[in-house]
Parts: C-alpha cells; structure tokens; sequence
C-alpha cells in the first residue's frame, strides 16, 4: 500500500517515517460495492478500518433480520477493532451503504508499532479512543430519545 495515503489520515499522522512503512506494509486500500459486508458482529476482530471515500453503516443486528442503525460513517471515519479494549470480536455489523474505499490496517502490527513507542502509540490511542467514546455517547443519546418516546403507563 503506498504510504502516502495512510499518513494522509489523521491518526496516523503521529507515525514517523519508518513506522509508516511498517504499518503500510500491514494494510491495504479495498473497494466495496453498496450493499457489501466489511465484517458482521462476532467475527474476530483483526482489523482497523478508515473510511477514505463512500460510506459506511455501522448496525446491531436483531432477531428476525432487522438490525437497528448505530451510525453511517463517512470519509475519515475510524471503526472496526479498537486495541485499547482488547476485544476479540466485532461488536456491529459493518455494511457499505454506497461503493466505498477504505483503509484495512492489521490491527496487531499497528498495536505494536504503538506499544514499541509510546511518544507515538499515546497520542494515537487518545485519538482513537476519543473517536469510539463519542460514538458511543451519540448513539446513548439516540437510545434516550427512543425511550423518551414511549409513552408510559398510569402505573409505572
């Protein structure tokens, strides 16, 4: 993968040359049509991913096969394995909404690249960590409109 396009996003601008080589060499650019799964919930987690054009929808799935919009993700967004929960699966389903091109980064090599230099690995876990705290507070918020709008009853 050329390594323009890596250090071309933001979290891994904090990489220094060589370890953009690294990284490089454990990611690749993929293409997705709309419609195309880039991981389902459960599958083991090895990837990060980077949304550089098209856009993805992150969902939970339920029973009976309606699974409920979580949040569409556009160019620049992260998602995928996150290395400072240490989860071993996806928690979403991860669909391609229209044809996309993202950035499939090995998600081990990446997290040794940081653990060997803290001067980089801090700065770039803080802005990933950042990232999935305000997801999950997006959709806490969309979770509490829902529960707003059920009408409760005279005994509750």
């Amino acid at each position: 993968m050329k390594s323009g396009t890596l250090s071309s996003h933001n979290v891994f601008s904090f990489l220094q040359p060589k370890q953009v080589d690294v990284v490089s060499d454990a990611a690749e650019e993929i293409s997705l049509t709309a419609g195309q799964t880039v991981f389902k919930r459960g599958e083991k987690a090895e990837f990060l991913y980077a949304v550089l054009d098209g856009q993805v929808s992150l969902r939970l799935p339920r029973e009976h096969g309606v699974s409920l919009n979580i949040e569409d993700l556009t160019q620049g967004a992260l998602f995928g394995t996150c290395m400072c929960f240490e989860l071993s699966e996806y928690s979403l389903n991860a669909v391609c909404s229209v044809d996309s091109r993202l950035l499939k980064v090995n998600a081990e090599t990446l997290k040794r690249v940081m653990v060997e230099d803290l001067t980089v690995g801090y700065p770039m876990q803080r802005m990933i960590s950042r990232t999935y705290f305000k997801r999950y507070l997006d959709t806490m918020k969309k979770l509490q409109t829902i529960a707003e709008s059920i009408p409760l009853s005279a005994e509750d």
